[in-house]
């Protein structure tokens, strides 16, 4: 991408009086950094929310510079066409072809007094795009979800949307984010976790304690990664046989791993925002069963689009009990901006927490959207109410 095409950083004013003078034309919009991709295997998931997330912010309010993070973890400038990030003949979008062009890597400071973006390409001068008065981070699962790139904006000062480097690394890894549920007394189904030592060192023994925990709580069992999310990685055992197949298939995109039970029941989500007066709950959505997939897997979330009920149909009873325990989820994460809060209904009446998603899916079709579509915030108001409340945030430990 030639430098003479990118996004040029505002002039400052030459002088008070001028400044005076020109009035409001000399303000700039604040400009908002949509970062997505990344170097997890919900890259593609990433680019089709953050096109979503483009097409809704106000243009103008806000300038948007698009930044995409390839797999292989390059930071470059790419094109923020809906059409071009959506999912075609059922294959998601990935940076490299929204960023053919840019050969060039994008850097931000680690500098808090300075919130510039540098583009450098080679056998050119840097090119400055500017200041970034907020990050809109659009990533899903590790090196952008756990708090890694938290910290990053943590140490150059910039505001960003969500949760902090805490939140956002408990939010991502399933075993310490049920100790902490358990810890705060929300209830938690049974699980086992194998850690890669563990398993390294003594696969013989991690083994014998699958087994023994299934032959305590049945099969069939859910193989999981530790560290991921959009059910990507997760295989449903229904007996020993197919063990050793799942574990790899769940190690291949983490070597950490969980085993879980079966929860019979319903699959209910309710969503969390943060307001001025504190985090609130949407109106619940349901899960119904998918009968074309053994449960709600990536292809039935993401490529048949399989629809939830929003709201689900709940007594008012159990509406109040679910928006409770997902705001003291938020809460016991120490969860900022928004969160995505997943339960089962058992069939004995009680709601189990399966797990909280700090940046859920965000398309206008995606669950949290369409709930709080449900409780009377639609999409770019969402959309920009997170952007807002980001910008207001103070800075720093809190």
């Amino acid at each position: 991408m030639s430098s003479q095409n990118l996004p040029q950083r505002p002039e400052s004013p030459q002088s008070s009086e001028q400044s005076s003078a020109q009035g409001s034309e000399q303000r700039r919009k604040p400009r908002v950094a949509v970062v997505f991709g990344g170097r997890s295997s919900e890259h593609g998931i990433s680019v089709v929310t953050a096109g979503a997330i483009m097409s809704a912010i106000d243009r103008t309010k806000y300038d948007v510079l698009p930044i995409g993070i390839t797999r292989d973890g390059r930071w470059v400038l790419t094109s923020d066409d809906p059409a071009r990030m959506a999912i075609t003949d059922r294959r998601v979008p990935d940076v490299e072809q929204l960023a053919e062009s840019a050969r060039g890597a994008v850097a931000l400071s680690v500098d808090p007094g300075n919130r510039d973006v540098v583009v450098g390409e080679p056998g050119a001068v840097p090119t400055v795009l500017g200041e970034v008065d907020v990050v809109f981070p659009m990533l899903h699962g590790p090196y952008g979800e756990d708090g890694t790139l938290q910290g990053l904006l943590e140490l150059s000062g910039v505001p960003y949307v969500g949760a902090g480097v805490l939140s956002s690394a408990v939010g991502q890894d399933k075993e310490y984010m049920k100790r902490v549920f358990i810890s705060f007394g929300l209830p938690v189904g049974p699980y086992e976790v194998v850690r890669p030592r563990e398993w390294e060192s003594d696969r013989p023994a991690a083994r014998k304690r699958i087994m023994e925990f299934a032959a305590e709580h049945g099969w069939p069992l859910f193989v999981k990664p530790a560290r991921g999310g959009s059910s990507v990685g997760i295989t449903k055992v229904d007996d020993a046989a197919g063990l050793d197949e799942a574990i790899e298939e769940a190690r291949r995109h983490d070597p950490k791993f969980l085993v879980e039970s079966l929860l019979r029941g319903r699959e209910i989500e309710c969503g969390v925002l943060e307001f001025e007066d504190g985090p609130r709950a949407s109106v619940p959505a349901e899960i119904p069963p998918v009968t074309a997939h053994d449960f709600y897997d990536f292809e039935a979330k993401y490529i048949d689009s399989a629809a939830g009920l929003v709201p689900a149909p709940l007594t008012d009873e159990e509406t109040a009990e679910v928006q409770r325990l997902a705001v003291d989820a938020f809460e016991a994460a120490s969860c900022e901006g928004l969160v995505r809060a997943d339960f089962f209904l058992t069939e004995d009446g009680t709601f189990v927490i399966n797990e909280i998603n700090t940046m859920p899916g965000f398309t206008p079709i995606s669950m949290y959207p369409r709930m709080w579509q449900a409780s009377g915030v639609d999409y770019p108001e969402l959309v920009d109410r997170l952007i807002t409340s980001a910008l207001n945030r103070p800075t720093g430990l809190r």
